[in-house]
């Protein structure tokens, strides 16, 4: 009799390790887990020169997460953002600008990475001045860094040595400059050379801010009442609006030049300054060597101001896979990605280890970048301050440098833009 329930024993042993097997043990049957997918939205000129490779060694290293990218317009980035938040549908991670902060913060649509910051390990080797003007008004840290300009004056060495004329450092010494250097050269009655180029299509806030904002315009005080509209500000943008319309030392295309425009002019010999960061540096320097160089912007009559210009990526809190996201934008803020990601897209990196890595070609832009450190700016946390920069700013200023309103009118309709 026990030899008999032995057997049964066995054979009950037997049959239900079988049947484990057979069913899945979660190592040897069970079929391997769905990666967790993150949706990246950005605006990355060439994606097969950095997005890719990055892509792929984050992929190689995460295994359990895959990466897909998608490249938007950036004429339409942040109202396709803005709309895709509205609807519920926003991608887990974005390319961001500073200026949308407070917008998409008023709306919720954005995940504190505090949490997350407190365990990264890498966090002190982004620059300490950057957490700080990335930083929300509430003391929260909506953006992981992503790579950072400073805005600083090119300029045509070549017209400058054969008018004998140094960079000037002041606003008056920059106006003067502009007129010499804008000349007929064929005698046709026309200016076939203009001495500095404005971007009066969107993106030209920078251009106004350089010299508005440090000749004594302001877009709050200290007591948040408007600093748009004082005499000082009027003044200062009355100066601005008559470098085109008074003194026509920028193009007549100026209402619509944009980006590609105003380095193109400069690249072609039609303009002689105009107002950019070391992101085209490269596309300057292979274009005309020592030709071209770059120093600080002029000072103001009430000091210096120049942009600060940025990029960050966000994790969105509709995300269902933040923990990946996360991975994600830490990966492209780590030294080593990140040198990556600049030395293609000709930024400057976030991370201190990286200072001494850039291209030693271009190290007169970068002296000029890091001399502009001291007083680079950045628009006000304010949530209207977007629409101010996308719609706004381009629309009215475009409507005073044609003449249909006057440089008052112009502020103070960035005024009431505000104040709604």
């Amino acid at each position: 009799m026990k030899r008999i329930l032995s057997v049964i024993c066995l054979l009950a042993l037997v049959l239900g390790t079988a049947f484990a097997g057979g069913q899945g043990d979660g190592k040897s049957a069970a079929k391997p887990a769905a990666p967790q997918t993150v949706k990246f939205w950005y605006h990355f000129d060439n994606p097969e020169v950095a997005i890719n490779p990055l892509i792929a060694k984050f992929e190689k290293e995460n295994p359990g997460i895959k990466i897909v990218a998608e490249r938007v317009d950036w004429g339409s980035y942040y109202q396709k953002l803005v709309t895709a938040v509205a609807a519920g549908t926003p991608p887990d991670v974005s390319q961001v600008k500073l200026w949308w902060q407070p917008q998409l913060v008023e709306m919720d649509a954005l995940e504190p990475l505090d949490s997350y910051l407190a365990k990264w390990p890498l966090k002190s080797d982004v620059y300490d001045n950057v957490w700080k003007l990335t930083r929300n008004t509430d003391g929260k840290q909506y953006y992981m860094p992503l790579q950072m300009v400073i805005l600083y004056m090119y300029y045509r060495t070549d017209m400058f040595a054969e008018l004998g004329l140094q960079p000037p450092k002041t606003r008056d010494e920059f106006l003067e400059t502009a007129k010499k250097l804008t000349r007929d050269l064929n005698k046709d009655g026309e200016s076939d050379v203009y001495g500095f180029g404005i971007r009066g299509a969107k993106g030209g806030h920078d251009w106004w801010g350089t010299f508005v904002l440090s000749s004594g315009a302001q877009f709050f005080d200290a007591s948040g009442k408007s600093g748009l509209t004082t005499p000082n500000a009027i003044t200062a943008n009355q100066w601005f609006i008559d470098l085109y319309r008074k003194y026509k030392v920028s193009p007549p295309t100026t209402p619509t030049d944009g980006f590609k425009e105003v380095i193109a002019n400069m690249k072609s010999g039609k303009t002689a300054m105009t107002i950019h960061h070391i992101g085209s540096a490269k596309e300057m320097n292979e274009a005309l060597g020592d030709k071209i160089s770059a120093c600080p912007v002029p000072v103001g009559t009430e000091g210096s101001w120049t942009s600060f210009g940025d990029e960050e990526n966000a994790v969105f809190k509709a995300s269902k896979v933040k923990d990946a996201a996360f991975k994600w934008v830490a990966f492209l803020a780590t030294a080593e990605n990140n040198a990556v990601w600049q030395k293609a897209s000709g930024q400057v990196s976030i991370n201190a280890s990286n200072a001494n890595n850039g291209d030693p070609k271009l190290a007169r832009f970068m002296k000029a970048t890091v001399d502009s450190m001291p007083f680079a700016g950045v628009l006000p946390a304010h949530p209207k301050i977007a629409e101010f920069v996308d719609v706004v700013w381009p629309t009215v200023t475009g409507q005073a440098l044609l003449g249909q309103i006057s440089p008052e009118d112009m502020m103070k309709a960035f005024e009431k833009h505000f104040q709604k």
